[in-house]
C-alpha cells in the first residue's frame, strides 16, 4: 500500500464497521477511527463530508466508500484481498 492515509467513521454498534476494522487490522493497515455515535462534531464531519448517516463511511486518501465491500477497499488500498 502506498501512503493512503484510512480514516474511517463507525459505530460500535455497527456489524459492517466491524468487518472493515477485522479487515484493516488483518491486512496491517493502519487507520484512524471515529465514533460517531460518541462524537456529535466528527458524526456532523462525516455528514458533511458523505451527505448521509450510514455508516461505515471510509476515507483512503480522498476516494470515499460507504459500507463495507471487501473487493472495493481492496483496491482502494492497492491490496489483494
Amino acid at each position: 500500500m502506498d501512503d493512503k492515509k484510512v480514516v474511517m467513521y463507525s459505530t460500535p454498534a455497527c456489524h459492517f464497521c466491524q468487518m472493515t476494522k477485522e479487515f484493516l487490522e488483518e491486512k496491517g493497515i493502519s487507520y484512524t477511527d471515529h465514533d460517531v455515535s460518541a462524537d456529535a462534531e466528527k458524526r456532523q464531519e462525516m455528514l458533511e463530508k458523505s451527505k448521509q448517516m450510514s455508516v461505515p463511511v471510509i476515507f483512503v486518501g480522498d476516494r470515499m466508500l460507504i459500507g463495507f465491500d471487501k473487493n472495493k477497499l481492496s483496491e482502494a488500498l492497492g491490496i489483494g484481498t
